[in-house]
């Protein structure tokens, strides 16, 4: 995916205000609008700056948007990182809410579009109720697989007298169904925008996303870890401790065991209805030939097995 570089679209300074923001999206929608026009591309630039403007002249989505810096090296594709956009606190249906604009990039799609269609705000049904508003948290593995309370704290951006954005800060204890899963919400009642008149605040929706873990790798609701086992383990079959994220349990190998042979623990993967499995990846380790004795039983096995590793590929 192209990474759309927004300030450049404007001809804008990344400090620029909210006001020269503004000032230079008048100047360039009258250059390029269709109608009018002569530019052989003025369509096209009229929708690349309609869309880098709905994201300068929105302090949430400007604020997420400068966490991702410059963007990759010229020639380099993009992929937004898992924790894109985590802590803040987006108004409105969440960070694609309220376009108006069919035709995003599909960079626009990536950051902003899922977000957006995620929750629809409900200030239309009553006019006198808070805006629903959307952020994205960071989870840790044990979060799901126990529940339990976490305390998230929250950035709200906004304008500052000056015309740059500035944000305040909340922070919400909030409870974690277990068995989650990525991309599911918490809904927060009256814990989103506040009232208008006599109505009620608005809904906070939280969407969970889950920091990388150091053994285990997540694939929808199921679990994987790659164990190390010896050669003899796995050639002749073996009992070993195994971590898993309820605590460490015996696995039986069994014997003839390859390098990437899975075995599965039905139902111990992420505790939702019905619950994921937990997937051990078996990877050969060999131990190291770093003094005499080790060098000497190595030849012995090579004397006692002859063994062409590379025979399937016909050499």
């Amino acid at each position: 995916m192209e990474f759309k570089d927004y300030y450049k679209v404007m001809g804008v300074p990344r400090d620029a205000t909210e006001a020269q923001i503004k000032q230079a999206y008048r100047k360039l929608a009258r250059k390029f609008h269709p109608d009018v026009s002569k530019e052989k591309d003025a369509e096209a630039r009229f929708k690349e700056v309609g869309e880098a403007y709905e994201v300068l002249r929105s302090p949430e989505k400007r604020a997420a948007y400068d966490q991702l810096g410059s963007g990759p090296r010229p020639g380099e594709r993009f992929n937004p990182p898992p924790d894109w956009g985590a802590g803040f606190e987006f108004g409105g249906a969440g960070p694609g809410a309220g376009s108006g604009q069919a035709d995003h990039s599909d960079f626009f799609e990536a950051l902003f579009g899922a977000a957006g269609r995620a929750h629809r705000g409900r200030r239309g049904i009553d006019p006198e109720r808070g805006e629903d508003t959307h952020a994205k948290v960071m989870l840790d593995l044990d979060a799901t697989i126990h529940g339990g309370s976490r305390a998230f704290t929250l950035r709200i951006p906004q304008i500052d007298a000056t015309g740059h954005i500035s944000a305040k800060e909340r922070t919400l204890n909030v409870q974690i169904p277990k068995g989650i899963l990525p991309g599911q919400t918490i809904r927060l009642a009256g814990q989103g925008g506040p009232a208008h008149g006599k109505g009620t605040s608005g809904d906070l929706y939280i969407e969970v996303e889950f920091e990388p873990h150091s053994l285990y790798r997540l694939d929808g609701r199921d679990l994987h870890l790659d164990l190390p086992v010896a050669p003899w383990e796995a050639a002749l079959g073996a009992t070993v401790k195994t971590p898993t994220p309820t605590g460490p349990v015996d696995l039986k190998i069994p014997a003839g065991t390859r390098a990437g042979g899975k075995l599965r623990l039905k139902g111990r993967g992420i505790p939702c209805s019905p619950p994921g499995d937990f997937y051990v990846v078996m990877q050969i380790a060999l131990p190291a030939a770093d003094d005499e004795r080790a060098k000497a039983a190595y030849r012995a096995m090579a004397a006692a097995m002859p063994f062409n590793p590379r025979a399937s590929l016909g050499v």
